[in-house]
């Protein structure tokens, strides 16, 4: 009897545990969307006369509450400089997990800018690849000033999206 009882109480304190523990992702679905991911690429003397100050503000089981018709590209002109940066917005890329859209800044030939406005971000786990690898592949696009880059391990679906729309906006401005 009293081996009944000891397994009793223990099946009962292990079934309590187990429903009262609360795992670390579960902050991270809480958490808001990102902000919009962008990088710029520092010129001597010159300063990019666009800059891409858009956030990712709400978004709802994956899906980007902004809009994707932005116009494909607008020209902005630096106060007394000869030479403009012109924003060039390239296609969504639709993804198994959503959109991927990439906004670049062209100034002198070369790419100045990268924003990425529109991305996964439905859940905490896109938000946690998110995070990590958006700003790796914009790094790389500033470097490599083209669509020649690697994808990030482990956001192989966004890496595909972001090299599909960086590819569009890059024929967009003629690079």
């Amino acid at each position: 009897m009293k081996r009944i009882v000891i397994w009793v109480l223990a099946t009962l304190t292990v079934v309590v545990l187990l429903f009262g523990y609360r795992t670390s992702r579960q902050g991270a679905l809480n958490a808001a969307p990102p902000a919009a991911v962008s990088g710029s690429l520092a010129t001597s003397g010159a300063t990019s006369g666009a800059t891409s100050g858009t956030t990712s503000g709400g978004s709802q089981a994956g899906k980007s509450s902004h809009s994707s018709s932005s116009k494909s590209s607008s020209a902005s002109s630096s106060a007394g400089k000869a030479s403009s940066a012109t924003t060039v917005t390239g296609q969504v890329a639709q993804t198994m997990w959503g959109p991927v859209e990439v906004r670049l800044t062209v100034q002198g030939g070369k790419v100045t800018d990268v924003a990425v406005p529109v991305y996964p971000s439905g859940t905490g786990r896109d938000y946690e690849i998110n995070s990590y690898a958006l700003p790796i592949l914009v790094q790389e696009t500033l470097k490599a000033q083209s669509a020649q880059i690697d994808m990030v391990s482990g956001a192989t679906v966004t890496s595909g999206g972001y090299l599909q729309s960086l590819q569009s906006a890059l024929d967009k401005a003629g690079l």
